[in-house]
């Protein structure tokens, strides 16, 4: 398990990287200055929460019999929601989409209290 958050977060940290790129080079002249904004604020929480996916594999490999899988999969899933509906709204304009953000915000969260409740305990 150790080995496949290792693994995700150096593939999610990748395509942060690269999404970032695509921003600077591909889209700044082709979406407003609010939206460029937008989809920078995905990248920036990708990348923050692929090094958490990092520490979550080491964590696991300290204590195997954890709760750190769980920090692992919400920050997973804070990624596609959070910075995934950041990435459609600022492509799309569909505004409704900012409304899951905050879904993806909190599973962020979890997996922080989750991933401190593993080294606590």
């Amino acid at each position: 398990m150790d080995r496949f958050f290792f693994a995700a977060g150096s593939l999610m940290a990748f395509i942060g990287v690269a999404l970032g790129a695509f921003a600077a080079h591909g889209l700044k002249s082709r979406l407003p200055p609010d939206m460029l904004t937008i989809f920078e604020v995905g990248v920036r929480y990708q990348m923050y929460h692929a090094l958490g996916l990092i520490a979550v594999a080491l964590a696991i490999s300290r204590w195997p019999q954890s709760s750190a899988p769980l920090a692992g999969w919400s920050f997973i899933f804070g990624i596609v929601i959070f910075s995934g509906s950041l990435y459609l709204l600022s492509i799309t304009g569909i505004r409704w989409l900012g409304a899951i953000t905050p879904i993806g915000g909190v599973a962020f969260l979890i997996g922080w209290l989750l991933l401190a409740w593993t080294v606590w305990r």
